[in-house]
């Protein structure tokens, strides 16, 4: 390692996102990893089973309003890694709640595997949701809602100009703290 290597750290990710179809959503459902593996042209790991309520919950909002669908959920990829050699393995995944409501507000969620934290996907993966979410003109806030004991989360959103607005309860999180910001002014181009 050279001394501009030191000074310049760790090299941060680019991400991609795949979009989970409603096909790969019930292969995920299913436990059957291969399948959605193949739908989706991505490597799951066995992480992915450990979130099975999450695609059941998914598939259901996708099922019952079919005009949500880019508004769900993603597996978050490392876009450098893997190139030429087969599918890419999904780190994680990423997407909004929903398509903006009446207000234009679009409220995001992400999950870093484990073995895949603390490498900069999660920033990632919130500058990428940010992002789509200033390249569309029908989005005007975007939301995270986080346990205030969740170090990470909120370390993650630090430094995107997200401001806390207010607190919540959530069903299976429980206290959440609320943060936005205006989606508007956050450049295509910017790098996390």
């Amino acid at each position: 390692m050279t001394d501009a290597d030191r000074r310049s750290g760790p090299a941060v990710p680019r991400v991609r996102l795949v979009d989970l179809t409603a096909g790969v959503l019930t292969a995920l459902a299913d436990g059957d990893l291969a399948k959605a593996g193949e739908l989706a042209g991505v490597e799951f790991g066995p992480e992915f089973l450990a979130e099975r309520w999450l695609w059941d919950f998914r598939l259901a909002q996708l099922t019952e309003d079919p005009g949500r669908a880019g508004w769900l959920t993603y597996a978050v990829v490392d876009a450098g890694a893997d190139a030429g050699q087969g599918r890419p393995r999904a780190v994680g995944n990423g997407g909004y709640h929903g398509p903006p409501d009446a207000d234009g507000m679009v409220e995001i969620g992400y999950a870093i595997h484990p073995d895949r934290r603390r490498r900069g996907y999660g920033r990632a993966t919130v500058a990428e949701l940010l992002r789509r979410a200033a390249a569309l003109p029908e989005v005007a806030t975007v939301r995270a809602a986080i346990r205030p004991d969740n170090a990470a989360s909120l370390a993650t959103i630090a430094g995107f100009g997200f401001a806390h607005v207010g607190e919540q309860w959530d069903e299976i999180d429980g206290l959440e703290y609320i943060y936005e910001r205006p989606a508007t002014d956050f450049p295509r181009d910017r790098e996390t």
